[in-house]
């Protein structure tokens, strides 16, 4: 199904295809890269070929990271050097191409914070003189809400959607190494392993998220963006292996009620439908858990006949110690919850380790049954179902175009379990089965000898009065804008005759 992306935006839900779904389509190809050294070196290849426009859309963008180092670009026979720092390789690209334009739209929020990096502002400087340089602020979100979209269009033929901004305490491979010497600062102070993921797209899809971003755009400058020709040319990175041809890509979007911008809430309702959906297995990855409809989703599919397993894979602890208070203290009590409704024990969270240091889980990933895989920019927490701007792509099994990508879909969960458990990726599907469970293989990963990298099991801690209270409110984490200060307006995590209320009342009076 292709809809005309050239009709005027939609104003809400009711312009979804499909419950959870915005628009469906057509990939001529994708791939799901991992982890942001491939990404900033693909990335870089393709905007050396763009000539039209490079749009960025993101929750924060830092001109000073660099891409790739001592690469060289040969074009009629001349050899050309290009910088790997991002800020001067826009200004180099304008220079060399005069058709080319640059437009950045960035978080307002993350923007107030220019005024305390003077860093930065050479580089916005050097950039003000390019009138093909256009760089703005999206305040288009109620009062404490983020845009937390990451998508990049180029030429409108070629685009990447997932959770890699372009930004510092980004870049790292695979090894996730305890240290690295390319995972500093600008200011080179070293930061920890960083594991994330995003999805490169080429064909029509491309013309339906350049769409999205016009609507972003629109309402964030308040003019319209002049639309281009898609090119017809390839501009597919000659190093990415193509994973997915010609497939129906799903778009769903997750918006905030703004002026007269109704509520949009597609990727909570997908959400819900894959895990209902799930037979065999869900392996997902998230920066947070602290959602209370996927916690309830998860009860829910747990205590049916046959549940699935259910593997998670996020960080120890929040990235800052705001993040922390609103999204480990309700991890803890959610995952409390829904351990004492698996009665299976089909249910397990994990936190990935290089020796003993804790790798940062950015990702935002969900696959099912090898049957659907989905990858964007929405965690499992409240504000990405309902607060934030949030864009997710999905590839799904079940579409008549995407039939037999399920073999690719299991390929790539198999790849992530290989990254995270330092066992060789050839070896995962035997040792898979010999398992019978992800839960066994990750336990029997982590006891091989030599392991650099591993999975350790998430333990809830017991919370005290103030913490418990604080997960309780979700004060930090709303589900949507009114309940920002309001948080107890619908009873917050465990509102009045929830799933989780009844679970919790339960569990209170076995213990009394």
């Amino acid at each position: 199904m292709t809809q005309d992306i050239n009709a005027a935006p939609g104003r809400g839900a009711g312009d979804s295809v499909e419950p959870g779904i915005w628009r469906f389509a057509v990939a001529e190809r994708a791939s799901v890269v991992i982890d942001a050294a491939d990404y900033f070196a693909h990335m870089q290849q393709a905007m050396l070929a763009a000539r039209r426009r490079i749009f960025l859309i993101g929750w924060d963008f830092d001109p000073r990271i660099h891409l790739t180092r001592g690469r060289r670009w040969f074009q009629k026979g001349l050899r050309r050097t290009y910088p790997s720092r991002l800020g001067s390789f826009f200004v180099w690209l304008v220079r060399k191409s005069r058709t080319l334009e640059i437009r950045i739209l960035k978080w307002n929020v993350s923007g107030l914070f220019l005024a305390a990096k003077p860093q930065l502002w050479p580089d916005l400087l050097r950039w003000w003189p390019h009138r093909r340089i256009d760089f703005k602020f999206d305040s288009a979100h109620p009062l404490g809400c983020s845009h937390h979209q990451k998508i990049v269009v180029l030429d409108d033929r070629l685009a990447a959607c997932g959770g890699i901004d372009m930004t510092v305490k980004r870049w790292d491979d695979r090894e996730h190494r305890t240290r690295s010497a390319r995972r500093r600062l600008p200011g080179g102070k070293p930061y920890g392993p960083w594991h994330d993921i995003t999805m490169m797209l080429e064909g029509e899809v491309a013309q339906t998220l350049a769409h999205l971003g016009h609507t972003r755009w629109e309402r964030a400058a308040g003019s319209r963006l002049p639309r281009i020709e898609p090119r017809e040319d390839s501009l597919w990175p000659e190093d990415l292996p193509v994973h997915f041809r010609n497939v129906e890509v799903g778009i769903s979007r997750t918006q905030a009620c703004f002026r007269d911008w109704p509520q949009v809430s597609e990727i909570e309702t997908l959400f819900k439908a894959h895990i209902a959906r799930a037979r065999r297995f869900i392996y997902a990855e998230s920066q947070y858990f602290a959602s209370r409809a996927v916690a309830e989703a998860i009860i829910a599919r747990l205590q049916q006949p046959e549940a699935p397993e259910i593997v998670i894979v996020h960080p120890p602890h929040a990235d800052g110690w705001l993040e922390q208070q609103a999204m480990d203290h309700a991890r803890a009590e959610l995952v409390r919850l829904i351990e004492a409704a698996d009665h299976a024990g089909r249910f397990s969270l994990w936190m990935p380790f290089t020796d003993d240091t804790a790798i940062y889980v950015h990702a935002k990933l969900m696959i099912v049954d090898d049957e659907v895989i989905r990858i964007g920019s929405a965690n499992m927490n409240n504000r990405s179902l309902g607060l934030d701007s949030e864009c997710d792509l999905s590839i799904d099994c079940a579409r008549p175009a995407n039939r037999g990508c399920g073999e690719m879909i299991g390929a790539i969960r198999r790849s992530l379990l290989a990254e995270h458990c330092d066992v060789p990726e050839s070896e995962v599907a035997a040792q898979l089965e010999k398992a019978g469970s992800m839960r066994a293989f990750i336990e029997d990963a982590a006891r091989r000898e030599g392991a650099r990298r591993t999975l350790r099991r998430y333990v809830p801690p017991e919370l005290n009065a103030v913490q418990a209270k604080l997960a309780e409110s979700a004060v930090l984490d709303p589900e949507r804008p009114e309940l920002m200060f309001e948080p107890y307006a619908q009873g917050g995590l465990f509102r009045t005759g929830s799933r989780l209320d009844r679970l919790r009342k339960r569990l209170r009076r076995k213990a009394a």
